[in-house]
């Protein structure tokens, strides 16, 4: 069984781990540009724990953004080496997110974090730091507002509503999910955007499946779906 480890020089306390999230705050992009809605890979990525075993399971699945069919998907398992610490949940989840995107065999496109970008009390979530460190466009989604507030999304599917956190700039948007999960239509991708949804959208959602099935077998899987 192969457990991921936390790099030798990862963040063992949370002074150093925020002292980091400082430091490559100013490493994210904002200008790339989603591809046209409905088109390229969007990957879905989600984390289980098993707090027996001090285990966190990640899994990761491709979507064909056009039709939603699964292209590729992947797991992996590995220690927890970070305690619980609202804002610093990357440090005990990246690593094995990280095993999970390499495991694909494929290019992932946009990944969809099941957490936060700029919306984090230091504006560098879990999708601003996985974009940095695998230098990939990603987004956040997450379900419950963190440190801003926003109105009640309309009705309709992909429609934004500004978020503002308690200082008062503008930051990312709130929206009830698009169908396909890939973004409000006509929206840029940022590699550290957050959206918090009133429905998880469905890259997140096929990869939520997939991680109690690598808890219980302890060990990371790869496989593609016949075409």
């Amino acid at each position: 069984m192969t457990i991921v480890e936390a790099p030798a020089d990862w963040p063992a306390t949370e002074e150093a781990a925020r002292a980091l999230q400082d430091d490559l705050r100013c490493r994210v992009v904002l200008a790339d540009e989603a591809p046209p809605v409905g088109s390229g890979l969007v990957t879905g990525v989600d984390v289980a724990y098993d707090d027996g075993r001090d285990l966190v399971a990640a899994a990761a699945v491709v979507l064909d953004a056009a039709d939603l069919h699964v292209v590729a998907e992947a797991t992996a398992v590995g220690r927890v080496s970070f305690p619980y610490v609202p804002g610093l949940l990357a440090f005990r989840e990246l690593p094995t997110v990280r095993a999970a995107l390499e495991a694909l065999g494929t290019d992932p496109g946009l990944v969809v974090c099941d957490g936060y970008g700029l919306a984090h009390p230091r504006r560098f979530g879990l999708a601003s730091h996985l974009g940095v460190l695998m230098d990939l466009p990603a987004i956040g989604v997450a379900k419950n507002p963190f440190v801003f507030r926003h109105e009640e999304p309309g009705p309709a599917r992909g429609r934004p509503v500004p978020s503002r956190p308690a200082g008062g700039d503008r930051i990312p948007v709130t929206s009830r999910a698009p169908v396909s999960g890939s973004g409000p239509p006509g929206r840029t991708a940022p590699r550290c955007a957050t959206a918090p949804a009133a429905r998880r959208p469905s890259p997140p959602r096929w990869s939520t499946g997939l991680t109690p099935r690598g808890v219980r077998r302890g060990r990371g899987t790869a496989r593609t779906p016949p075409a």
